[in-house]
C-alpha cells in the first residue's frame, strides 16, 4: 500500500470502510423498522388494553421487532470496532473513548430488551398469570414496554456522548467532509436532549420528536460516505 492511500485511508483498506458503511446500514435499516414499522403502531402509553390486543393480534410483528433490535445491537458493537480502527491514526484516545461509549450503548440496548419479553410473556400466555386480577396483566405488560422505552434513552445517553466524540474524530481527522462531523456532533445533543426529556420532562418529548429527524440525516451521510469506501486524503 502506498503512502498516498495510506494518507487518505488512515492506514485502513476501503473494504473496511465499505464494511463500516454497511455495518451501518445495516444498524438504520434495523433500528426504524423496529421503532416505526414493527413495535411503534402496536403500542399506545395511554391504553393497556388497546396495546394488549394490538400485540396480542400482531405477535409476529413484536417479535420481530426483539430480534431486529437484537440484530442491531450485534452490528452495532461491530461497528463500534470498526470505527476506532478507522480513527485510532487520529487520536487514540478520542477513538477509544467513542468505541467504549458506542459498546456501553449497545450492551444497554440488548439488555433491555428483557422488557419487551416480559410484555410478551404476560400477553402470550407465556407464564402463569393466575394470581393476576382483570386488567392487571394488561397493565403490567405496559409497565414493561414503558421501561423499555425509558431504558431505550438510556442507551441513547451513552450513544450521544459517542456522536459527540464521533464528530469530532471526523473533523479532526478530515477523512470525510467536516459537514459530516458537525451533523454528527449535532445529532449527539439532540439524543442527549431527548433523553433528558423523556426522564426529567417528558410532557415535552412529543414537540421535540421531530429533531430526530437531524440525527436521521447525518447518520445516513456517514453511512453513505463508508459506503462509498474512499475518505479523503488529511491536509498536511
Amino acid at each position: 500500500m502506498d503512502a498516498t492511500r495510506q494518507g487518505a485511508t488512515g492506514g485502513r483498506s476501503p473494504a473496511m470502510l465499505r464494511l463500516a458503511g454497511l455495518l451501518y446500514l445495516a444498524i438504520i435499516v434495523l433500528g426504524l423498522s423496529a421503532e416505526l414499522v414493527l413495535r411503534g403502531p402496536l403500542i399506545d402509553y395511554e391504553s393497556a388494553g388497546a396495546t394488549a390486543e394490538a400485540i396480542r393480534a400482531s405477535g409476529d410483528a413484536f417479535r420481530l421487532a426483539i430480534v431486529a433490535d437484537i440484530l442491531m445491537a450485534l452490528a452495532d458493537a461491530g461497528l463500534a470496532i470498526l470505527l476506532y480502527l478507522i480513527f485510532r491514526p487520529y487520536g487514540q484516545v478520542l477513538a477509544l473513548s467513542a468505541m467504549v461509549f458506542r459498546l456501553i450503548q449497545s450492551v444497554l440496548i440488548a439488555g433491555n430488551l428483557m422488557n419487551m419479553q416480559a410484555a410478551w410473556l404476560l400477553l402470550s400466555g407465556g407464564q402463569d398469570i393466575s394470581g393476576l386480577g382483570a386488567g392487571q396483566v394488561e397493565a403490567m405488560a405496559l409497565h414493561y414496554l414503558n421501561l423499555h422505552a425509558h431504558g431505550y434513552d438510556l442507551g441513547l445517553v451513552f450513544f450521544g456522548v459517542n456522536s459527540l466524540l464521533t464528530g469530532a474524530l471526523i473533523w479532526r481527522s478530515r477523512l470525510f467532509p467536516r459537514l459530516i462531523g458537525a451533523g454528527i456532533a449535532a445529532a449527539g445533543l439532540v439524543y442527549l436532549i431527548g433523553s433528558a426529556l423523556r426522564f426529567l420532562a417528558p410532557e415535552l418529548l412529543t414537540g421535540f420528536l421531530p429533531a430526530y429527524g437531524l440525527t436521521i440525516l447525518a447518520e445516513s451521510a456517514f453511512c453513505i460516505a463508508l459506503l462509498i469506501g474512499r475518505a479523503r486524503p488529511r491536509a498536511s
